[in-house]
């Protein structure tokens, strides 16, 4: 991609281009220009048939599909299966000497270490602030423990009513070990009534209302089910000032949206990897800790071997030495292979920029979003229930279907190799993924799906 040429936006591409932008030769045209490329080549692309699809809109079935589910599980980068392959390489020819040398660059005592400047500036964090560690909630579990410190004042936790269920179980479950009651501790926001989204003056008034009992605030980068993007750092602040902790999901966030987690103040965050940093799934996550916790060795914390400096870690006396910074929560060795999936993505992330992803992706899901509102089918027939300010959402929008046709549009599209995530009761998640998604697959999606018959009968 060629960093040096700016992104316009999509008004002014449809102004002079020169072509109807409800028209497949505008999309084509929108995919030859330079400042718009994406990193396609650099991925496995499965095909309408590998997907289950038995028919085409234009072509045939081996061609590729069209892939808007990388919210859910990104592409498989082509780098994974080279570097895989040659951890498996210097573990049978080396063995236990992969640990502390590796001709391929990546001993796995540290194997994390290389990529970790690419995740850094993806997620906003500084050197010793980002780590790639275990997965999601086992994450959420563990830091959880130095960031929520209940008293008999200040118990409570703010978070989203319905939030994604593994957040929840994890929540609910560190109160209960805790000794604190659930139903009476956790505040749960929930959209006003009519609306999809939560607004951020509620959620700010209630950390005001509320703030001097609020232990920890505990909210998503992006909610997975809407799509929509949180004020992080208005939240943050507000939290702070009543003397909150704030944490965040990032799950729907890592990889697809710029995130400035140590300049917005954050206290801690996790996220996972196999969605938009393409790294398969239940494959390692990460966390990041503020600096400003770096040496604070007295915070509660659950420790292990991994916690404990490397330079006397084999010493094995016992004595307990802990890290600084983020490494000193950590608990284990990394999966090496897991790891190895990561840098590869981390690798595709290394030639460009998260705020250059970020412009493309406006203009692809502002591009899907101006077809769904012009087609008169799909728009009489379907809703978004993402915000339409892009500064509140991703790349992913979110489709309202009538409950009783939601299974017959996603078998349907289907059947063209559209892949889409469904969540009940009424939503098709569309995430056209600025690494690798086009903008005539999102013109060839709106045209399959305004050509479905929406009759529920």
């Amino acid at each position: 991609m060629n960093t040096d040429l700016p992104i316009s936006s999509l008004d002014q591409y449809i102004n002079t281009l020169g072509f109807d932008p409800l028209s497949r030769e505008f999309a084509e045209a929108m995919d030859k220009l330079p400042e718009l490329k994406n990193f396609r080549d650099q991925f496995e692309l499965p095909t309408i048939e590998s997907m289950g699809g038995s028919r085409a809109l234009t072509g045939t079935i081996d061609q590729p599909s069209i892939y808007f589910s990388g919210n859910s599980l990104g592409l498989m980068p082509k780098k994974v299966r080279q570097n895989i392959n040659e951890e498996l390489d210097i573990w049978s020819k080396e063995a236990v000497h992969a640990h502390t040398s590796n001709r391929y660059g990546r001993p796995w005592v540290s194997i994390e270490e290389s990529c970790l400047p690419t995740l850094e500036k993806i997620v906003g964090g500084n050197p010793g602030e980002v780590t790639i560690m275990n997965t999601l909630t086992v994450n959420m579990h563990l830091l959880f423990v130095p960031f929520y410190n209940p008293t008999e004042t200040r118990f409570k936790l703010l978070m989203e009513d319905k939030a994604f269920p593994s957040d929840d179980y994890a929540a609910v479950t560190n109160l209960t070990m805790r000794g604190v009651d659930p139903e009476k501790a956790i505040i749960r926001m929930k959209p006003r009534d009519g609306e999809s989204t939560l607004r951020t003056e509620d959620i700010l008034k209630v950390i005001q209302e509320e703030g001097d009992q609020i232990a920890l605030i505990w909210f998503p980068g992006i909610q997975y089910y809407t799509g929509q993007f949180f004020e992080m750092e208005k939240i943050t602040q507000a939290g702070h000032a009543k003397g909150c902790m704030v944490g965040f999901d990032l799950a729907h966030a890592a990889g697809n949206v710029p995130l400035k987690l140590h300049d917005w103040n954050v206290d801690f965050a996790v996220w996972c990897s196999y969605k938009y940093l393409n790294s398969c799934g239940g494959a390692v996550g990460g966390a990041f800790v503020h600096s400003k916790y770096a040496k604070d060795f007295g915070r509660n914390r659950l420790t292990g071997w991994w916690s404990h400096k490397l330079d006397t870690r084999f010493v094995m006396d016992n004595n307990f030495d802990p890290c600084e910074g983020i490494n000193g929560f950590r608990i284990s060795n990394q999966n090496v292979l897991s790891t190895t999936a990561i840098c590869a993505s981390l690798d595709v992330f290394a030639q460009t920029s998260i705020d250059r992803l970020r412009e493309r992706s406006i203009v692809l899901t502002g591009y899907l979003e101006m077809l769904l509102n012009k087609f008169d089918n799909v728009k009489k027939n379907v809703s978004i229930m993402t915000p339409s300010d892009v500064v509140q959402r991703g790349t992913q929008l979110s489709l309202k279907f009538d409950p009783k046709i939601l299974d017959k549009a996603s078998e349907y599209l289907i059947s063209y190799g559209v892949i889409a995530d469904v969540r009940r009761p009424d939503c098709i998640r569309a995430a056209p993924t600025a690494l690798y998604n086009t903008f005539e697959e999102v013109y060839n999606f709106v045209i399959i799906l305004n050509n479905f018959n929406f009759d529920s009968n």
